[in-house]
């Protein structure tokens, strides 16, 4: 259960509703996702969190899968399981198969695997990898 109401349009105020438009036209979608309409509450935040998020998922070095799959990984090193479930509707959507995926959480596992190892044996980085 979210710690806030979602807030429907009809309950949005103005500035949000125009947010709600533009995730609908950007996204060729009526649907506005529920973490958008949480933060609703806050227009200021929710406008900054939706150009933030269109400017770093956009095409560029990366791109728009492998930055999905990354925000998977790092969502699931978070324990966000909207962020999870969203994120991987999202890479599925860009191409994401299911062998894909299946590797994406093979590495996660290894990674938090080793991470906890590294951590718990505090072990000194190595000067090579020290750049």
């Amino acid at each position: 259960m979210a710690t806030v109401p979602l807030l429907s349009d009809d309950a949005a105020s103005p500035q949000a509703r125009a947010v709600f438009d533009d995730i609908r036209a950007k996204r060729q979608t009526d649907y506005v996702n529920n973490f958008w309409r949480a933060l609703a509450h806050d227009p200021a935040q929710l406008a900054h969190v939706w150009d933030r998020l269109q400017q770093v998922m956009a095409p560029g070095a990366l791109d728009p899968l492998v930055k999905e799959m990354v925000y998977i990984a790092v969502s699931t090193a978070n324990g966000c399981s909207y962020c999870v479930h969203s994120h991987t509707a999202a890479a599925r959507s860009k191409g994401m198969t299911p062998a894909m995926h299946a590797e994406l959480l093979a590495v996660v596992a290894m990674a938090a695997q080793t991470n906890a190892l590294a951590t718990a044996l505090q072990v000194p980085v190595d000067d090579r990898f020290q750049t």
